[in-house]
């Protein structure tokens, strides 16, 4: 497929395709018309680059990253080094606290919003709300 039609397929930039591209995150052919022609694979995975993007990680990472994981056109997975094994270890950690801080925050809040919702009466039009 063309980049345009995988842009469309994965909600991706062209620029930002290219870019995988560019770092070996993403492979093409070339037509005889020097145009990228893209695997049907490749939408699982721009979506699996998109997702380890997503989660804080840098191209380089993912770089390293993506040999290790099955892809679905069947190929096989590299065993990732104990160097990137620590490196991914790191990384989960600090995803893990991430999550960790924003459902703290979100239950601050739900607390705020519950409060306000049980002592809220409704303001009559014109008026407002005495300010505490």
């Amino acid at each position: 497929m063309r980049i345009g039609e995988l842009a469309s397929r994965t909600g991706v930039s062209e620029r930002s395709l290219r870019y995988y591209e560019e770092r070996g995150l993403l492979a093409s052919s070339r037509t005889p018309g020097g145009h990228r022609d893209f695997s049907p694979y490749a939408v699982d995975r721009v979506i699996r680059i998109q997702e380890l993007y997503a989660a804080g990680l840098h191209s380089s990472a993912i770089g390293r990253i993506l040999p290790c994981m099955r892809d679905d056109d069947g190929g096989p997975a590299a065993n990732a080094t104990p160097a990137l094994v620590a490196e991914l270890t790191t990384e989960r950690d600090r995803i893990d606290r991430t999550v960790n801080d924003l459902l703290r925050s979100r239950d601050v809040l739900d607390q705020v919003i519950s409060t306000a919702a049980a002592g809220s009466a409704p303001v009559p039009q014109g008026q407002e709300r005495p300010r505490g």
